[in-house]
């Protein structure tokens, strides 16, 4: 199946539930939903990140990350939010004999348990596992992952702020001949909103390889961007366009990097 065929089937599937959706929470409350890593809502983000300059002949990589979220309720008190990362991959040339590689990454799964009923200060702890799914070997790890996962957030009714963190370390189990890995992510966000449903934001995503040598262990971006609530009929869409510059990165790595995001949102 191809990455084209793949992407307008994901998209379909989740067009045809969208009559469950309503529109009866104000565009800057969806806004501020749609912020929040473990919200109490089905919502199903397709974010493209373009990374600028990469490889050893400076080109461009395009990930395209299919996220859809999805909440349990476990009972009255708890909840264990779902989320699950599929990316496909447009991967530069490494070598003068080698063209682009297309294909499907290695697929990660986070669950959260969460409080359903929390106050002002947001978190949710669980586990991630990320798959060898990829279509290509150089696209991915043959080797599955495990680790711990965390979120925590600062979301108050009537403050126009909403800001945390998300992290994750994921090891590999060396199951197979491929090389091990241990991966680390930091995701501090930042966001003001608007009673329009547009607000600022900061979500830079932080990396670190435990395995590389010290001077290509970490990637650090900075920068912001701008989002905004948009309805496609009673269907509410978080819109998100930004920019990063990796201040300390990887020899041979991405320097700049756009990140555009559509997200449909499913309130209860």
């Amino acid at each position: 199946m191809s990455t084209r065929t793949i992407r307008i089937a994901a998209f379909a599937a989740v067009m045809a539930v969208a009559s469950a959706a309503h529109a009866e929470l104000s565009s800057e409350e969806l806004a501020k939903i749609a912020q929040n890593p473990v919200g109490n809502l089905i919502s199903v983000p397709f974010q493209e990140n373009l990374n600028l300059n990469a490889g050893p002949y400076s080109k461009n990589q395009n990930v395209l990350n299919i996220q859809p979220v999805v909440p349990i309720d476990v009972n009255e008190d708890w909840n264990i939010i779902t989320r699950t990362i599929l990316p496909m991959i447009s991967l530069p040339p490494l070598s003068p004999f080698q063209g682009r590689t297309n294909g499907i990454g290695d697929l990660q799964f986070n669950a959260f348990l969460s409080p359903a009923k929390p106050g002002s200060v947001i978190w949710g702890a669980g586990l991630i596992t990320q798959l060898p799914t990829h279509s290509d070997p150089l696209l991915g790890n043959n080797n599955t992952g495990f680790g711990p996962s965390f979120v925590v957030l600062h979301l108050e009714k009537g403050s126009p702020w909403v800001y945390g963190f998300l992290a994750n370390n994921v090891w590999s189990s060396n199951n197979s001949s491929a090389p091990a890995f241990n991966n680390g992510l930091l995701q501090p966000f930042l966001n003001y909103n608007f009673k329009s449903g547009m607000y600022l934001t900061s979500s830079p995503i932080i990396t670190m390889n435990w395995l590389a040598k010290a001077s290509n262990q970490l990637t650090l971006p900075m920068g912001g961007g701008v989002g905004k609530i948009f309805h496609f009929g009673k269907l509410p869409v978080n819109t998100q366009l930004a920019g990063y510059y990796n201040v300390v990165r990887p020899d041979l790595a991405s320097n700049w990097q756009i990140r555009l995001q559509v997200q449909l949102m499913f309130p209860k």
